[in-house]
């Protein structure tokens, strides 16, 4: 693909990565200054922001994660892959305002309360420690840490896996039980991570056929 191509394309996810923040900054602004209007974010606006923030994380996180399968399909397809590191960025960027929400709204920055949390519910759990595996794959982004940690950096980042799981897991915690939102996401994540799998098996497959045909 054309470079002028892939930067207007850049542009684009840009725009599209930061629609969900921009889109709650404004209702919070128009919120805060037009109490007696109808309030965009509704009657709790600050399960609002948790969610808009944690559901932008975790689909942005997942669409990262489908650049290697979906790039497998065609070899036309390979340019997808410099939108990976971007969109784990901007994953991770989600992910710290949704913990900073939580922090400040619900915990009130008090450290006995998230202390208290984190002993008595799941789903914060689940959540923090799926924030702290997206911490160092985010510091270690840079081409320098690349070239740095060579093979291990492959390594390191196969963590985001992990992190995905356990994002996928505080969204099935945190909601009430029978609620079945988080449903649709879960079946896709479990698409793309079956998909890794599945491209190693046919690829064995086919190295066998041409062994055989040889």
């Amino acid at each position: 693909m054309p470079n002028r191509a892939v930067v207007l394309l850049k542009v684009l996810v840009h725009l599209a990565c930061l629609a969900p923040f921009l889109i709650l900054a404004w209702h919070t602004y128009h919120d805060l200054t037009h109490p007696d209007s109808v309030a965009l974010l509704g009657p709790d606006p600050t399960a609002a922001l948790s969610h808009g923030t944690g559901f932008a994380a975790l689909r942005i996180l997942i669409i990262s994660l489908a650049i290697t399968p979906v790039r497998r399909l065609s070899r036309s397809l390979g340019w997808l892959v410099r939108f990976r590191r971007m969109l784990g960025l901007y994953a991770f960027f989600y992910a710290s305002v949704h913990l900073l929400v939580y922090l400040k709204l619900y915990a009130n920055l008090d450290w006995p309360t998230l202390v208290d949390d984190l002993s008595k519910r799941r789903y914060i759990i689940a959540g923090f420690s799926a924030w702290l595996l997206l911490l160092p794959l985010a510091l270690t982004s840079t081409k320098w840490s690349i070239r740095k940690l060579g093979k291990n950096w492959q390594v390191l980042h196969r963590l985001v896996y992990v992190a995905a799981l356990l994002g996928i897991i505080h969204y099935w915690w945190i909601v009430k039980t029978g609620v079945l939102d988080p449903l649709k996401i879960t079946i896709v994540l479990a698409m793309v991570l079956l998909a890794r799998p599945a491209w190693s098996w046919i690829d064995a497959k086919r190295r066998q056929r041409h062994m055989a045909e040889a």
